[in-house]
């Protein structure tokens, strides 16, 4: 085939994506001077890559696969535009060598791998054939063609367990399973088969020998058209949940200088058996002395901002520049290690809830300056919606320092820093993990989270004597700042009297807590707050985000915000939500019982798991939700009779709704 048709320069840009990474994208390429074409679906009328785009094209309904997952609306978007290139970012159609042809046989330039690249190493199964044969280290197991059960069982019997379930196709822990025993393999691979089968529409699984306590090392490789291919050293990404990468850095501080040449010769090694063009990962496990090959991801990595930040490249650049046919503009011995870098995803979801996805309007995104080693990179603003029906990664947060101890000393400041609300994330569980002692030491493997959990997500400390007084700071100030343009105000009940004291009570709560009292004296003299014993002076000075509270002669730094009579504080101790008891009474609450069995998103019922009139015990599962491309599985809350289900399997429903009742036993 003529290489002109594959590289090419161009000038217009379809980024086939959304969220962060279509963001990563539109500045890299605008700052190229490229003009840049953005896609959406209904969901994302108003999303922030919608904004950032120099044009933008409704692909469709919000379901992945009638927008972002269709080929022919992603092509017939490019032609509208005069688009003469396509970036797939990374997810929806980035692995797709169907996509890739596609885009060929239109004359539009793919920016990444050839679709014989992407269907050679794309599968994991076939890249280990290839590997093996190349003389690449591999973990033991089957990645034959044969899917049926009894080949599957046999070969699990053969390798040993505990082995790893695991689809062929894509990544990101969709449609993986531990399997600890064979009693436990039927159901891991229907489960494994179905949740692949919606994340990538291939339901092939390849099986392998689970290697206990391992870690996760990667290297970053590119190639370009003139046959050069370089390695841009490796990153670590043993800290996980579920499969899926939490924290990323580079370079690994598990391997010396040695090590570390072996394993991205070994990297050199993968991509080369192929003649490999563009961005891509190949992934090691490591049981602690060697590492051995598991798969290629065919595309940019979430986490290549760690490889950027210490070599100064950029990713996103380079691939554009392979796209247009130019030769990589460095040569192997030229590539620098410099520092260190730490990546943390931030993510819409509920930690001390078993980490469920949480949808809603954005309706405070504070985020620290990029400023000082920090950088984000965000696909939300203040304002934004995030829906049930993509992924739930908000930003990626990434902090360089020249060692690895000052980086995540930056990082975690940055996270600290950061107040998101109106949704729930998991910002306070990254600060828990990156000020873990067995992080800083990095004394981890991909268990780690697991084990460690609930010291992890613990649930926020009681508000102490600051966190009373900063309440009452923030109720007032708020009340100041509302009646500026009311100077007349009679609700303005704060402030200097010539003479005279008032007195004002407060009380506040932590969800079905206790109230607790806080006392504030105004008028002539120093504004005071009594709690408990103590009188204490104070005084307020507002700024962006919240305010300083000068307490009995100490200044801190409080973020607030306030929503009726709730509020949202942080102050050194952390992050506390309280409730502003109403002064005047007539409070209801609203008490919703934990034991209703009810969709807590929006999703699909893709597995009933028990029979109406089945005897469960407490925890027994009872159907399966697929929820943001994560499958989630709905028990029994007590032991008892499953009365009835309201729901089948490949219905849509909202969220709240009622999907079973439980009769308890009464025992």
């Amino acid at each position: 085939m003529d290489r002109s048709m594959l590289y090419r320069r161009f000038r217009t840009l379809l980024i086939a994506n959304r969220g962060e990474i279509a963001c990563r994208v539109i500045r890299t390429a605008r700052a190229m001077g490229l003009r840049t074409v953005a896609v959406y679906s209904e969901a994302d009328r108003d999303a922030m890559h919608v904004a950032l785009a120099d044009e933008a094209v409704l692909l469709g309904p919000a379901r992945a696969r009638d927008s972002y997952l269709s080929v022919e609306r992603l092509i017939e978007a490019a032609r509208k535009t005069g688009a003469e290139a396509v970036h797939p970012g990374y997810g929806f159609l980035s692995e797709n060598a169907e996509f890739a042809r596609a885009c060929l046989e239109v004359g539009l330039v793919f920016v990444g791998p050839t679709a014989a690249m992407m269907t050679a190493m794309g599968s994991k199964s076939g890249s280990k054939e290839l590997m093996e044969k190349a003389g690449v280290p591999l973990v033991p197991g089957y990645h034959g063609e044969a899917q049926d059960e009894a080949t599957l069982s046999k070969a699990a019997d053969n390798i040993g367990f505990p082995i790893l379930v695991k689809a062929s196709a894509g990544g990101g822990g969709r449609g993986m399973r531990i399997v600890r025993s064979a009693d436990e393999l039927g159901p891991a691979i229907v489960s494994a088969k179905r949740e692949a089968k919606a994340a990538f529409g291939d339901d092939r699984m390849l099986i392998e020998k689970y290697v206990d306590n391992p870690r996760h090392i990667e290297v970053q490789i590119i190639g370009d058209s003139h046959g050069n291919l370089l390695s841009l050293f490796e990153r670590e990404c043993t800290l996980q949940r579920r499969h899926q990468k939490v924290i990323e850095e580079a370079p690994s501080p598990t391997l010396n200088p040695a090590q570390r040449e072996t394993v991205c010769a070994a990297a050199r090694k993968a991509a080369g058996a192929v003649n490999y063009v563009g961005a891509g990962t190949i992934e090691f496990v490591s049981d602690g002395k060697d590492v051995f090959f598991i798969e290629m991801n065919t595309r940019l990595q979430v986490e290549h901002p760690v490889t950027e930040l210490i070599t100064g490249i950029d990713l996103v650049e380079w691939q554009l520049r392979v796209a247009f046919g130019e030769a990589l503009p460095l040569k192997q011995d030229e590539i620098r290690l410099n520092g260190h870098a730490v990546e943390a995803r931030v993510y819409a979801e509920n930690p001390t809830k078993n980490f469920m996805p949480s949808v809603g309007r954005i309706s405070t995104w504070r985020l620290p300056a990029e400023t000082g080693g920090l950088r984000i990179d965000a696909g939300y603003r203040e304002g934004d919606t995030v829906s049930p029906y993509y992924d739930a990664l908000l930003a990626k947060m990434i902090a360089w320092a020249p060692t690895r101890d000052v980086a995540i000393e930056r990082l975690n400041r940055g996270l600290q820093d950061s107040d998101v609300r109106g949704i729930v994330t998991n910002i306070p569980f990254l600060s828990a993990l990156m000020t873990h002692p067995k992080v800083r030491t990095n004394a981890i493997d991909t268990g780690f989270i697991e084990r460690e959990l609930a010291g992890l997500t613990q649930a926020s400390p009681a508000p102490g004597e600051l966190e009373l007084c900063a309440a009452v700071a923030a109720v007032v100030n708020d009340e100041r700042q509302a009646a500026q343009d009311e100077a007349l105000s009679p609700w303005q009940t704060f402030g200097w009297m010539p003479v005279g004291r008032r007195q004002r009570n407060f009380a506040f709560r932590v969800g079905h807590g206790p109230e607790q009292e806080i006392t504030l004296n105004y008028g002539s003299g120093p504004s005071t707050l009594v709690t408990g014993e103590r009188e204490l002076a104070f005084t307020i000075a507002p700024r962006d985000g919240g305010f300083d509270l000068t307490l009995d002669g100490v200044k801190s730094q409080v973020a607030a915000v306030i929503d009726g009579h709730e509020l949202y504080l942080r102050t050194r101790n952390g992050r506390f939500d309280l409730h502003w008891v109403d002064p005047f009474g007539g409070e209801s609450e609203e008490h919703v019982g934990e034991d209703k069995i009810a969709a807590p998103l929006p999703g699909t019922v893709v597995a009933v798991l028990a029979e109406e009139g089945a005897k469960l015990d407490k925890g027994a599962p009872i159907l399966t939700l697929e929820v943001m491309k994560m499958e989630q599985t709905l028990r029994a809350p007590y032991a008892g009779v499953l009365k009835s289900i309201k729901c089948k399997v490949g219905d849509i429903v909202q969220e709240g709704v009622e999907l079973a009742v439980v009769e308890p036993s009464g025992e």
